[in-house]
């Protein structure tokens, strides 16, 4: 269990409207997605997170390439593929549980590649997780393909290997990080706007673009990365990682309840289940090793 009654009740319900944000996202892409192409729509994203903001925040200082690979795994690899697989392959809500993966893409790298150990616990929320994913597998309909699927966890994995190089970076501004690497993302995706999207419909959809449009597209860039990185980074700064980080595990819950709520997505028994799966998957997996850390400390004492 995460220790919140430690928080102050603001900083709780802080943290609660950016996981509530990241999670109602899902949704906010979909509206998006009505009116622009997936590539020039994360094109637009990462411009509009990167300028004015890089007036306000210095530079962080970590190498060049750490920051061009980071865009490049987050804005391309995650986000791009992410919108392109939500436009008719996956439905939001299954997007918004599935993309969580990336803890066990970011643990099984670890693994590879540090040759870091892991618990038992762990395995146990990777099995967890699996299995959830299988039973998505069994109920791909007309909303969700396999395709949309394997997209997903591509997009998981590429988030999994941006963690490896905020990890590398070390302890800097989150904000300022994500704000520059946003920078690097903008040519590639501007690059598949016209190879993936094609220039006609990249036009057509900025003509479309109403302000329902515009809005869901600064609320991917201001609410859900400045908003969203800057005060996280902020409570991480003032609270034991302990007591905000586990509050992430309400995102899916945040995503497939806004996407029930807002646009009709259904919740069958097989869909909770698969939920029910995967999040255990991941509680176990965020939880287990700090239990067990505590467990072997009080036996000491």
């Amino acid at each position: 269990m995460t220790d919140t009654t430690s928080l102050p009740l603001r900083h709780f319900l802080l943290a609660l409207a950016v996981v509530a944000i990241w999670g109602s996202n899902f949704v906010v892409i979909k509206i998006a997605l009505h009116t622009l192409p997936p590539m020039t729509l994360a094109a637009l994203r990462f411009a509009i997170a990167f300028a004015p903001a890089c007036f306000f925040l210095r530079r962080p200082a970590v190498a060049w390439g750490n920051l061009v690979s980071y865009g490049l795994f987050i804005g391309v690899g995650q986000f791009g593929l992410l919108f392109l697989a939500m436009q008719s392959q996956i439905s939001p809500g299954l997007a918004s549980l599935v993309i969580q993966t990336q803890v066990f893409f970011t643990l099984l790298l670890a693994v590879r590649l540090r040759k870091e150990r892991v618990l038992g616990t762990q395995w146990l929320g990777l099995a967890l997780a699996v299995g959830g994913i299988a039973v998505i597998v069994g109920h791909t309909d007309g909303t969700t393909t396999p395709l949309g699927l394997a997209m997903i966890l591509a997009a998981a994995f590429n988030w999994a290997c941006a963690n490896l190089l905020t990890q590398r970076a070390g302890r800097i501004d989150m904000l300022a990080y994500v704000v520059w690497s946003s920078a690097f993302a903008v040519p590639p995706l501007l690059l598949l706007a016209l190879l993936v999207d094609g220039p006609a419909a990249a036009a057509r959809g900025l003509a479309a673009a109403d302000a329902l449009t515009w809005t869901a597209v600064l609320w991917q860039s201001v609410a859900n990365t400045l908003f969203g990185y800057g005060v996280w980074s902020w409570l991480l700064a003032r609270h034991p990682a302990g007591s905000i980080v586990p509050m992430a595990l309400l995102v899916p819950v945040f995503g497939m309840g806004s996407a029930a709520l807002l646009l009709g997505e259904p919740l069958p028994g097989w869909k909770l289940a698969a939920a029910a799966l995967v999040m255990a998957g991941l509680a176990i997996n965020l939880l287990g090793p700090r239990l067990l850390l505590r467990r072997s400390r009080a036996a000491a004492e």
